[in-house]
């Protein structure tokens, strides 16, 4: 892959006519929700941009819920009452794709204390757990009360409850978001998932039961 993903291509992707035509081809199998699984777009196109486009995808997908991994992300860290977070990307994000995460979040409300794409290497293969636990733990500022990756592409699932554990505070990854989403947008108690984090723990989910 390439050191960097060029941002033209990014949000294309989110754009119709072939995303489109794919949720509707995937509404036609006996599914019940769609997740839409490319962070960067979110980031390209910004909060509205991503509310718009999941909204168009819900017309073509016969009812079925369409989840995206940002929009997802915004309601876990509501639901853990975080207001001052850490963004960590992959390296493949390049300055002004991180930059266009962190104001992401700020426009849906939150203060993001720290931006950084992971001085890792730029290849989603070569991630390995260890190192990207060793990176965040020494990165991430005393204030945040809440880690948040970017990039559906890396692999953090090994690091979220051994971050969780070391830091003291939520660790909120995309996949990890995406799922606990659809499983909300369709009913199925979240807590049935295990070792992937407090997103999955009954105190997230009473803490929505109090939701108004």
């Amino acid at each position: 892959m390439d050191p960097t993903i060029p941002l033209t291509p990014v949000r294309a992707f989110a754009e119709p006519p072939y995303v489109d035509d794919a949720t509707e081809l995937l509404a036609a199998a006996p599914i019940h929700a769609i997740g839409f699984g490319f962070t960067s777009s979110a980031y390209v196109i910004g909060a509205d941009g991503e509310a718009a486009m999941l909204e168009r995808l819900h017309q073509r997908s016969r009812g079925i819920p369409v989840v995206a991994p940002c929009a997802s992300i915004v309601e876990a860290l509501r639901v853990f009452g975080v207001r001052r977070m850490a963004l960590f990307d992959p390296p493949w994000f390049d300055e002004e794709l991180n930059a266009l995460g962190a104001a992401y979040y700020w426009a849906a409300g939150f203060d993001v204390v720290s931006s950084l794409r992971c001085a890792l290497p730029s290849d989603q293969f070569a991630i390995e757990p260890s190192a990207l636990f060793e990176f965040v733990r020494q990165q991430v500022p005393a204030d945040a009360e809440a880690v948040v990756f970017g990039g559906n592409g890396m692999r953090a699932v090994g690091v979220i409850a051994p971050l969780e554990r070391e830091l003291g505070r939520p660790v909120v990854s995309p996949n990890q978001a995406l799922l606990w989403g659809a499983m909300r947008a369709i009913g199925v108690p979240t807590e049935s998932i295990g070792a992937y984090g407090r997103l999955f723990s009954n105190q997230v989910d009473r803490a929505i039961g109090d939701m108004p």
